[in-house]
């Protein structure tokens, strides 16, 4: 019976879809009354709604609406659509799809509720009888146990793809609303509901804890909820939600997301959720520290298999910085400004300031060091220029915060100091004018460490020899090696001309000699007889200029935008102002000057951050870097005066060193993995002399790559 039941119905389409004249609003109501009669008719509780003629019958309805605005156009309504809205259907729908009855009966109503909304060109959401039970069908979205991830995500993906059409009617669908009174379906269509003051927020210490039934969280909360499915395909319709809404323009509607909806706080919610789960304590600093980038939507790609491993504390770093990149990106892109500043400080103010500065300032030295591992990964991996403003006002403004991160650059600890300095070198790699001023120019601006008669003559080359003799010139240092000088004429050859620089970059002021002085200055700082590169006959001094000016280009890059001045500032006039280097540069200066005493891998890193400093094209920068005939004042020092003083002490150590040439062979060797360690002696102070060797060569490739072309 009821097989021929169906058979006519379909005949008696067939009949309507050959005369669509009849009447296409019998034919929809008719559908219409036999899903209803069902609920009158059956008997049977349990029979699932698949084996019933409802999702025949829904199809059929939403066919003859999408034929019906087809035949009629978008600007009118038809009679067909005029019957869904006046009697309420959609309501009728999402109750029946609520009860569950017949069983998987919810899963057809979003079904016909997506397909209705992306097929349908008339805009239908800022209609009471269409938002309102898409408000309660949302609210049925992402609850524990759900069955119905996949239609729940596409439902949630079509109503934000018609938001991201018609901004407007987001604050419908987030129900920052008046409860209107009824209304007939004329008023419906043509007048929306006003807006009063929003429902209260969800809690921000615990966003992850909004009930889904609380209206402001609706929306967001189940898109937040999807985003963590185990079905890619799911998981990625709710990114992709997200980033639709986080599109909309400024504006009224726009706005509403950072005006009046947790969005920052609910996704920086899941960051420390996924934060919590790494286990600090037994992490590999140097992993965290080097983590990869990868982006957010690789992990839905064919090959995301490769991003999980047998460890479940990697899996939890792969889901920390995955989330991280997918909240960078959407700040990144969102074209809303206050939109993202506002997400940008919700991760400050909720992971970096309550959670992650706790551990920063840990009395656990595993946990520091983990944790500024991590803070080390994030500073480079971050590319939004507000979230990037928000990591620097944490590093560099925060009390006591900032002073304590730099003295960690000195630490007794030689693994915190390691990634203490990794993350000033991080720091100095972003675009950032603030990262510099903060942490050096403000202490050399005065340019009081010069010496008197030096801070009272623009013109230094024209000073008396006795100003040179009262000075701290190299021939007078007591630590100064008469050896140096005597090798003068067994320098280098000179090097080659850099590929040319950008015509926008400042040349750096010029100090006593020529450029060729200033080059040889620190070419010639270690003596030949404790020179090794020879020995390997390893890349000649070509290569250094190679990497310094691949070096210097990448600061000029960063830097052309930060409008520096060409030339030196005056001198301060104050005679009683004392000099300080500031945090930075003291932590570096005082490191180098232990070279020789530290591992390598701690040496190479101070040395890059010290290369990295003096490749900025900032005049104050050249002079108290790589000018070596800069006149300092008393108890001031230079890069160049703590290279001399250690060079006096390297001439004293290595006495004790007996086969000099062949201990530093099989040193460098050792280090280019063509030797094992069979115990060597003296191996740490060998290690750093090849270090210093190798940064003063670098440090004369960069001097060479900076100054102005006539002056070579």
């Amino acid at each position: 019976m009821e097989t021929f039941s169906k058979l006519s119905s379909m005949l008696l389409h067939a009949l309507e879809t050959r005369e669509p004249t009849v009447a296409l609003l019998d034919s929809f109501v008719d559908h219409w009354k036999s899903i209803t009669n069902y609920y009158i008719q059956t008997t049977d509780e349990s029979r699932p709604v698949k084996q019933t003629d409802i999702p025949w019958r829904l199809k059929q309805m939403l066919d003859i609406l999408v034929y019906e605005e087809k035949d009629q156009g978008v600007e009118e309504t038809g009679s067909c659509l005029e019957y869904l809205l006046q009697h309420k259907l959609l309501e009728t729908l999402c109750t029946l799809g609520k009860a569950q009855y017949p069983p998987g009966m919810v899963q057809q109503v979003l079904l016909f509720f997506s397909k209705l909304l992306s097929q349908m060109q008339k805009p239908l959401l800022h209609l009471v009888s269409v938002y309102r039970p898409v408000q309660k069908l949302i609210r049925l979205c992402a609850l524990p146990g759900s069955q119905t991830e996949k239609e729940e995500a596409q439902l949630l993906l079509v109503v934000c793809s018609r938001v991201k059409q018609d901004p407007h009617t987001l604050r419908f669908v987030l129900e920052i609303l008046d409860q209107p009174a009824a209304r007939t379906p004329a008023s419906d269509q043509s007048q929306p509901c006003t807006q009063t003051d929003p429902p209260p927020l969800c809690s921000q210490s615990d966003p992850s804890a909004c009930s889904p039934d609380q209206s402001e969280c609706g929306l967001l909360w189940a898109l937040l909820q999807l985003t963590n499915s185990q079905r890619g395909s799911v998981s990625l319709k709710a990114y992709e939600s997200l980033l639709l809404l986080s599109g909309l323009q400024s504006g009224p509607s726009g706005d509403l997301l950072s005006d009046q909806t947790q969005l920052g706080e609910l996704l920086t919610g899941r960051l420390l959720q996924l934060y919590s789960l790494l286990p600090l304590e037994d992490l590999d600093p140097g992993e965290l520290q080097n983590w990869p980038h990868i982006p957010w939507s690789s992990q839905f790609s064919r090959c995301s298999s490769d991003l999980r491993s047998d460890s479940p504390a990697a899996d939890h770093m792969t889901n920390f910085f995955c989330w991280l990149d997918f909240l960078d990106h959407l700040i990144r892109e969102a074209p809303q400004q206050v939109l993202a500043v506002k997400l940008a400080q919700c991760v400050h103010h909720l992971w970096l300031v309550n959670v992650l500065q706790p551990q920063l300032l840990h009395t656990s030295e595993q946990v520091v060091l983990s944790s500024t591992s991590v803070l080390c990964a994030v500073v480079r991996l971050v590319q939004s220029s507000s979230l990037l403003d928000q990591l620097v006002h944490f590093l560099l403004r925060t009390d006591p915060l900032t002073h304590l991160l730099l003295q960690r650059c000195d630490h007794i600890s030689d693994q915190i100091s390691l990634v203490s300095l990794s993350l000033v070198d991080e720091l100095l790699q972003k675009p950032h004018r603030d990262i510099l001023d903060v942490l050096v120019l403000s202490f050399l601006q005065s340019r009081s460490y010069l010496s008197p008669p030096a801070a009272g003559q623009e013109d230094r080359h024209t000073e008396t020899n006795k100003d040179h003799e009262d000075s701290d010139d190299l021939e007078d240092d007591p630590f100064f090696s008469d050896s140096l000088f005597s090798d003068s004429q067994q320098l280098l050859p000179p090097p080659p001309p850099p590929p040319p620089l950008s015509s926008s970059a400042p040349p750096p002021p010029s100090g006593l000699g020529s450029a060729a002085d200033v080059v040889n200055s620190f070419l010639c700082l270690v003596p030949v007889q404790v020179r090794s590169a020879q020995l390997l006959q390893e890349g000649g001094y070509e290569s250094y200029v190679h990497d310094a000016h691949t070096l210097v280009t990448e600061c000029q890059s960063l830097s052309l935008s930060w409008d520096w001045p060409l030339s030196l500032p005056p001198p301060s006039s104050s005679s009683h102002e004392e000099f300080f280097e500031g945090h930075l540069l003291k932590v570096l200066f005082d490191r180098l000057g232990r070279v020789l005493e530290q591992p390598y891998e701690l040496n190479l890193q101070l040395t890059a951050v010290l290369s990295r400093l003096s490749s900025f094209s900032h005049p104050l920068l050249h002079e108290y870097l790589l000018d070596p005939y800069v006149h300092l004042s008393p108890c001031c020092r230079s890069l160049f005066s703590v290279l001399i003083r250690l060079m006096g002490e390297l001439m004293q150590r290595i006495q004790q060193v007996s086969n000099l040439t062949d201990r530093l062979l099989n040193t460098r060797r050792l280090l280019l993995g063509l030797n094992q360690n069979t115990g060597l002696e003296h191996l740490t102070l060998l290690k750093g002399l090849i270090i210093l060797e190798e940064f003063c060569k670098e440090l004369a490739a960069i001097a060479f790559v900076k100054l102005p072309l006539d002056q070579q």
